[in-house]
């Protein structure tokens, strides 16, 4: 089996981005190792602090976003990193090519009753001018521009989920030797599903097409969708993800009512973006309802935006409900 490096190799990755990427793997290792120690570790229960986006923050959140953080400040070829935990960007390497986005452990309120949580990445490449990586504006490009995005699942097994444009490989850590290595390539979605993703607790705030959509989905065989669907939800977008790739599906975090000021609940550039890079890569779709997530012109780096994304011809169908 070819270890991660080699396969970067195979296919003519450059070498600053294969060593960013190795980078992101050494904390994501380190994070794993702490995951597993649990409460042993001292790592589980809530601080004191809330980050930008209002969310009290885990005690892991705060150890996983300061491994990633150090360690990529510290690689030559990163100019900025922007994260899910950090109110602003942070300046790396001025002259760095490459920009990176991360939330460093999503699903994070699973931690305490030990369900699956991941890290979530995305790499752009940099402006190459007199502007650094702590200025906002050079993060701002729109997901099509991603060079690389990817996730680490930590479950029963630690999987590293990745695409560098050229399809979706899955990596299974192999704990003995400590590498990441290529057990599943050319992952591709069913087109058609009968399962969906979304927070039922929500639906009053939702959208009229949406409640239209899920109502028809409950009314099975004699609905207007004609076929029975089962519905799950994890509460963590990684889990929900990797099921998807593995076996069909759709995932839905909408727009609601709740606060006018936010799109939605995820954010574009660490969690829509990077996620919808993978999905496409193997087939799937992404939608916020009513345009292509990796189309929208970020305004800020902790823009949300509504997701929809998953099977090819459900999430077509989801659209044609908001059209």
């Amino acid at each position: 089996m070819k270890r991660l490096d080699q396969v970067l190799a195979n296919d003519g990755i450059p070498a600053e981005l294969e060593l960013i990427i190795n980078h992101i793997m050494v904390a994501c290792k380190d994070i794993s190792y702490k995951l597993g120690q649990g409460e042993l570790a001292g790592i589980l229960g809530a601080t004191e602090d809330e980050n930008i986006q209002g969310e009290t923050q885990k005690m892991l959140d705060v150890i996983s976003n300061d491994l990633l953080k150090d360690i990529l400040i510290a690689n030559p070829a990163v100019k900025g990193v922007g994260s899910e935990e950090e109110d602003y960007t942070i300046a790396g390497n001025k002259d760095g090519k490459y920009l990176v986005t991360f939330d460093p452990l999503d699903g994070s309120s699973n931690i305490d009753v030990n369900l699956s949580v991941g890290t979530i990445f995305s790499i752009l490449e940099a402006p190459q001018d007199d502007r650094t990586g702590d200025q906002q504006e050079v993060f701002l490009q729109e997901g099509r521009k991603q060079v690389a995005a990817g996730y680490v699942l930590y479950g029963p097994s630690d999987l590293l989920v990745m695409t560098t444009g050229n399809g979706v490989n899955i990596f299974t850590l192999d704990k003995n030797v400590g590498e990441f290595v290529l057990t599943k390539s050319g992952i591709q979605i069913p087109e058609d599903t009968a399962e969906f993703a979304i927070n039922m607790s929500n639906q009053r705030f939702w959208e009229p097409e949406m409640k239209q959509y899920i109502d028809d989905c409950l009314k099975g065989e004699e609905g207007p969708l004609g076929k029975r669907y089962n519905m799950r939800w994890v509460a963590s977008m990684v889990a929900e993800v990797h099921r998807i790739l593995i076996r069909g599906g759709i995932f839905m975090y909408p727009y609601d009512s709740r606060d006018p000021s936010k799109a939605g609940k995820l954010r574009l550039m660490y969690e829509g973006n990077p996620m919808s890079m993978i999905v496409e890569q193997a087939g799937g779709a992404s939608s916020t309802g009513r345009m292509d997530i990796m189309d929208v012109k970020p305004e800020g780096i902790h823009d949300r935006v509504p997701v929809v994304l998953g099977s090819k011809n459900e999430v077509a169908k989801v659209v044609a409900y908001h059209k």
